[in-house]
């Protein structure tokens, strides 16, 4: 079975890319599908490289029970266009950046897009305050459940798993 494989792309990977991995891996597990995806996250910037999230990205995604404390930042690799399925970028910042790097690459998307089929960007909370971490967390919860849905029904009947996210 061909395990699907994303990555999810912000500036540094320290708030919005921590958390949706985080939070897909999370949805992922509950609907028992963790070996039908490869999930990781990384940042078109090198200057967080192997630092944790950000305290306020790893307090948030705590408060909704999902520990992303032993991640680390790392920055994009050559290489992940062509070992990941989706490489989804946060914002037009993110996704001018990976074009930049890759011109003719056909998997990179928008999370606005491909999870909230609607074009938004989910702003970068990292010099505000925590609500602003929080709004993002709600805004990644809910294009991460929509995309586990569209993903996940094509997983599930491989494996043979029809429960559907909640």
């Amino acid at each position: 079975m061909k395990r699907t494989s994303i990555l999810f792309v912000c500036m540094g990977n320290i708030c919005r890319s921590p958390l949706a991995e985080g939070i897909f891996a999370h949805l992922v597990e509950e609907e028992g599908l963790t070996d039908s995806f490869t999930i990781d996250s990384a940042g078109t910037g090198s200057w967080h490289q192997g630092d944790q999230p950000d305290g306020r990205s790893i307090e948030t995604a705590k408060r909704h029970g999902i520990d992303i404390s032993g991640q680390r930042a790392r920055r994009i690799r050559s290489d992940d266009v062509a070992t990941f399925d989706l490489i989804i970028a946060m914002d037009s910042k993110n996704i001018a950046a990976l074009r930049a790097l890759w011109p003719q690459a056909d998997n990179i998307h928008l999370f606005g897009d491909l999870a909230l089929e609607r074009g938004e960007e989910i702003p970068d909370p990292y010099f505000g305050g925590n609500d602003g971490f929080e709004a993002v967390y709600a805004r990644l919860l809910t294009g991460c459940r929509k995309l586990l849905s569209t993903l996940g029904a094509d997983s599930a009947s491989r494996s043979g798993n029809t429960s559907s996210v909640r």
